[in-house]
């Protein structure tokens, strides 16, 4: 049994919202239509100088929800909206949500529960991805996303059978404590900021809590140009959140890359070592079989055009991933190396 409304805690909810107007609608009227007491929520919006329609569409919402809070976010990337709007939060639990997503009705209340139930730092909830729309690629894009073989042991898209402590949830929801004690989300991280977040706090002894029976609605990108350019993205920041952390967070991150150095290395070698051609074959065949099985096992439920749509989905996410990892590992390592070396000499 819950609560009387009046022992709820405030709860602010924190959204960055850039170039959403297909999506921005749909997220508000979700979050207005959640059982927790509309006078115990706050939602502040930090707006990135959207070129599209979102803005005229939060400017019109924030006329009839006085709860709504729009801020201007000049930078318009992801981790400065957010520390933008957690710094005017005026609850004492903050829970960050996207644009792109859709809550049921008990999210809110569920995810304060379960905070106060369990003592953990952060709890969150799994992704239910769900296609843009119904073209056979849209509707591949969404099973990739939430395929082990896509995503490998990213227990929020593959969803858990109970309660489990992991390294990360999408959408946290947290003490407002948290953030005065390990400090904010890290602006130089376009990407990945939940991640490196959620580690710095499971290092200071902090505990990040996955539910399995609360979901929410995520909508996919829609064309493999989109996931190409976010998956790279992904990738890219990754060898700098490990620079940041001082360590790779989880072995999933390096598969992508390793593939594509095993392939082409092996493939360089081949012309003059026998075995490197045959260890080639044997990569390249053992992937291509594996996209062979997930998607005709797909094409079975979803159809053949599914089907054929998964066969590119799937390398499209591990390649555009793993050119992303190495030319991250260039960026954030090798050429920061070679900087610092050439500042010392011209130093001395």
């Amino acid at each position: 049994m819950s609560p009387p409304p009046a022992l709820l805690p405030l709860v602010s909810i924190v959204i960055a919202c850039r170039n959403e107007e297909g999506y921005v609608g749909a997220c508000l009227d979700s979050v207005f239509a959640n059982d927790y007491p509309q006078d115990r929520l706050e939602v502040l919006v930090a707006e990135g100088g959207s070129n599209d329609g979102t803005r005229e569409i939060l400017s019109g919402y924030a006329a009839t929800h006085p709860a709504i809070v729009l801020l201007d976010n000049p930078t318009g990337s992801t981790p400065a909206a957010l520390n933008l709007a957690i710094r005017q939060a005026s609850g004492s639990i903050i829970i960050r949500m996207d644009a792109h997503v859709l809550y049921p009705k008990d999210y809110v209340l569920r995810l304060v529960e379960a905070l106060q139930e369990s003592g953990a730092d952060n709890v969150g909830g799994v992704l239910q991805t769900v296609p843009a729309d119904d073209t056979p690629a849209a509707r591949a894009i969404a099973i990739g996303l939430s395929h082990p073989f896509g995503v490998g042991n990213s227990r929020f898209r593959t969803g858990v059978r109970e309660r489990r402590e992991v390294d990360t949830v999408p959408f946290g929801c947290y003490r407002r404590e948290i953030f005065d004690r390990i400090g904010w989300f890290d602006e130089e991280l376009i990407r990945n900021q939940d991640d490196e977040f959620n580690f710095r706090l499971i290092r200071r002894g902090g505990r990040v809590l996955l539910l399995p029976d609360v979901l929410c609605r995520y909508f996919a990108r829609r064309s493999l140009r989109q996931v190409a350019r976010m998956y790279y993205q992904y990738g890219y920041f990754k060898p700098l959140v490990a620079r940041k952390v001082g360590r790779v967070m989880t072995v999933r991150q390096l598969i992508p890359a390793l593939l594509i150095v095993s392939l082409l290395g092996s493939a360089a070698l081949s012309p003059w070592l026998l075995p490197a051609g045959l260890l080639f074959l044997l990569i390249a065949g053992t992937y291509a079989a594996v996209v062979l099985g997930c998607s005709v096992r797909a094409a079975r439920t979803a159809g053949i055009r599914c089907g054929i749509a998964l066969a590119g989905v799937f390398p499209t996410l591990h390649f555009s991933y793993g050119v992303g990892f190495l030319r991250g590992i260039y960026h954030h390592f090798l050429a920061r190396t070679a900087s610092r070396s050439g500042e010392m000499r011209l130093s001395r």
